[in-house]
Formats: structure tokens, sequence, C-alpha cells
């Protein structure tokens, strides 16, 4: 291994392993949490004072060296080789730090909808917090274990809305003038939210309601049980591994065993 790709390694085990006794990655971590919660600080704000504003240019800087040194090291996380530069762009991670760094090409305009956007995208940033979340990560992982019976639940959910919301277009076409109010409808109906803005004022339409309610409640909770499920089992088999580790360390090590004391023998090293 040359010195070059030496030195991508630990970059790479810095910014992204994080692995436990590591000070240096420890002190990496923490420094983009708090650049992460001083680039949000302007949003506090409707007239950004001056100082803020150089704060968050800063953080934009430290945001795109970031992203800069994930996408110069994505070799050693998607392991795709010279694929991986062009795969690394469009993992969510990286188009969620590639949100992070819009504001510092974006500046103040005239046009409203410009000023918004920008607005939005250092809303955005508080999703890099979740990069340095253990359990955002155990969360992914139970998800991309679970996404079949995820994406036969969002199928049907997606298919409900569609069904509900044609049939409460036909029942009631002078409370619901276009699908979209329809659509609009049956989704806020599925979740159970009910804003209470569009209603159905006939019988037919009171009850497709009702049974939209309830039929939600149950297309609502199954992948709620779905991800809670499977992360309590990714808990359990992450303590399994513990266990097992613990218990090889012991059977190595154990307290009969002193440091010069042989595990299979028991005679010294010294001997």
């Amino acid at each position: 291994m040359d010195e070059l790709t030496e030195s991508r390694q630990r970059i790479f085990e810095v910014i992204e392993l994080g692995r436990p006794g590591d000070r240096a990655s420890l002190v990496y971590d923490r420094f983009m949490i708090t650049m992460i919660i001083a680039g949000l600080l302007p949003l506090f704000f409707k007239q950004v004072p001056p100082e803020l504003a150089v704060v968050d240019r800063i953080a934009s800087v430290v945001f795109l060296v970031d992203y800069a040194l994930r996408w110069w090291t994505a070799d050693f996380k998607v392991k795709k080789g010279a694929m991986s530069f062009l795969i690394y762009p469009f993992t969510f991670l990286a188009l969620m730090d590639l949100i992070s760094i819009i504001p510092l090409f974006v500046t103040t305009s005239t046009h409203m909808q410009l000023f918004r956007l920008m607005r939005l995208t250092r809303a955005l940033r508080a999703l890099r917090m979740l990069r340095y979340s253990k359990s955002f990560y155990l969360i992914m992982d139970v998800m991309q274990r679970e996404k079949k019976t995820l994406s036969a639940v969002v199928w049907m959910a997606g298919g409900y809305v569609v069904l509900s919301a044609l049939i409460m277009f036909q029942v009631e076409p002078e409370n619901f003038a276009t699908f979209s109010d329809a659509f609009y409808w049956a989704v806020v109906t599925m979740t159970t939210v009910g804003y209470g803005d569009i209603y159905p004022v006939t019988e037919l339409g009171r009850l497709v309601s009702m049974i939209s309610s309830f039929v939600g409640i149950a297309i609502i909770a199954l992948p709620t049980g779905i991800i809670s499920a499977g992360f309590m089992q990714s808990l359990e088999e992450r303590r399994e591994k513990e266990r097992l580790a613990e218990k090889k360390k012991q059977e190595e090590h154990g307290p009969g065993n002193g440091p010069g004391v042989s595990a299979e023998t028991g005679d010294t090293e010294n001997d």
C-alpha cells in the first residue's frame, strides 16, 4: 500500500468509521456537529446578524471540505473500485451532504423563491446530524433488511389512497371539485390527521370516510411494527455478538490465566 493510499485510508477512518478509542475521529465528529448547529443559527432570525452570516459561510466551507474528503475516499466505503467515485454522489448521505453546502453557492437574491430555497437547504442541514447517530444506521440497516415488506406496505397504502380518492370523487362531486382535492382528503384521512378543511356531507361519503379512517389506522401501524420488530431483532443480534466477543475474550484471558500463563497448558511463557 503506497503512502497516498494509506493517507486516504486514515482520512476515511477518521471521518467515516469512527472506531472506539480513535480520538481524532471523536474530535472530528464533535467539530462537525458544532458546525451543523452553527449553520442552523441564522434560521432563528428573520434579519440575519452579520456575525452569524459569517459563521454560516464558514460552516458551508467546512461542509464543502467534508464532502470533498468523503468523495475522495469513496472507494473505501462503496467498495466498487473506480466506480465508487461515480456511485457515491448519488447515495442518500452524499445527497444530504450536498444539500448542506448549497447555500455556499446561492447568494441572497431579490427573487423570493430563490431566497426560500436557500433557507430550506439551510434547514435541511439538521439532517447531517443523522450521520453521527448509531441508532440511525441501525434503523437504516433494518429498513434495508425489511425493504420488501415495507415496499409492499407502501404499495398497499398508495393503492388504497388512490382507490378511496376515486370513490370519494364520484360520490361527492360537489364537495370535491377536482381529483387532487379527493387525493388530498384521502391522504389526510388515512393518516388520521383530519384537518377538516375538506370533508364529505352525504351519507355514502361519510361511510367511505369512516372505512378509510379504520383502514388507514391499520396501514399506518404496519411499517411502525415492522421497523420496531426489526430494530429489536438487530439490537438482540448486536448484544449477542458482544456477549460472544466478551466470552471469547474471557476464555483467552480468563481470571485463572495470568499474563504469563498459557490458556491451553497452564505453563508459563518463560518456562
